[in-house]
Order: structure tokens, then sequence, then C-alpha cells
């Protein structure tokens, strides 16, 4: 028997106020994988920038006025 038959095994024999627990504790334990997901992809999003980023702090950066931000039309 595969643990997601036991579980519901389980909790078919609770009453209804301790399948609710059961249930927002799920909800928990989703919830806390998700943000440790979320926190391994923002720390793979930070190294990789890193490296994209390194050595661009050496570089100059070009002087633009303002008559380069104006658009023309026409």
């Amino acid at each position: 028997m595969v643990i997601a038959e036991k579980i519901q095994k389980y909790i078919q024999k609770l009453p209804p106020p301790l399948q609710s627990e059961v249930l927002d504790y799920v909800e928990y334990l989703l919830a806390k994988a998700d943000q440790e997901t979320n926190r391994e992809e923002k720390a793979w999003v930070d190294v990789s920038l890193s490296s994209a980023m390194r050595g661009m702090e050496d570089e100059d950066s070009p002087a633009y006025t303002v008559s380069d931000l104006k658009v023309s039309f026409g």
C-alpha cells in the first residue's frame, strides 16, 4: 500500500474537525516546500546574474545627454 493510500485511510477514521486540522497541516507543508523551492530558485538566479554581470563594473559607461533620450517621430 502506498503512503497516500495509508494516509487517506487514517484520515477517513478521524472526525471532521480533525480532518480539517490535517488539511491545514498539509497546506502548511505545501507552502513550506514552495517557499524552499523559491529560495533555491532565487539562489540560482542570483548566481546566474552575478556571473553574467562579472567584469562589467570595470567597463566605462557611456555618457548620455538629454538629447540622446529624446525620440523623434516623423
